[in-house]
């Protein structure tokens, strides 16, 4: 059975087999988490992003972890709110369950998720993090045995308390 855990902190410091990276469609490195975890994982990790030739909204790809504790780093491109004629929660959606999928193929069992879109890409908390917790359950219920641990691993306060509430751990 998959535990599912919300917690605060920092992403590029999490002990799970992978960490999700909500990359821009180049996947070479930007702002917020993105830039974070390029950082943190070092120059490698461009030089492996480079090869990737890029990767569309709602789709993921996989990279090693570099030197991040993660083995590896699933990238996936968020919707930029508002700017998807009407297709955002679909998106959104879709890049929960791709990064799902590459990390079942990949036989990782551990995966920490930042609240995709919702930074520079304007997506409202309130609006995504029902999505994503919804897009996550319904996977794991199709794929119970999938992952021992998911975790949305949430970078301030507001946030945090926005995912415990929906998921009842307040």
């Amino acid at each position: 059975m998959t535990k599912i855990i919300v917690a605060l902190g920092d992403i590029t410091h999490q002990n799970t087999e992978a960490i999700v990276n909500s990359a821009n469609p180049s996947l070479l490195g930007g702002g917020g988490v993105d830039g974070a975890i390029h950082a943190a994982a070092g120059p490698e990790l461009l030089e492996e992003c480079r090869k990737l030739g890029g990767c569309k909204t709602g789709e993921a790809k996989i990279t090693n972890g570099h030197k991040l504790p993660a083995d590896y780093i699933i990238h996936t491109v968020g919707p930029v709110y508002g700017m998807t004629s009407g297709h955002d929660g679909e998106l959104l959606t879709a890049c929960y369950r791709s990064c799902l999928d590459l990390a079942k193929d990949h036989l990782i069992r551990s995966i920490a998720f930042p609240s995709i879109s919702t930074g520079a890409y304007g997506y409202p908390i309130a609006k995504a993090a029902p999505i994503a917790i919804e897009a996550v359950l319904r996977w794991v219920k199709d794929h119970p045995d999938a992952f021992s641990e998911i975790r949305f691993l949430l970078h301030s306060t507001r946030d945090y308390d926005v995912y415990a509430k929906l998921l009842g751990e307040t």
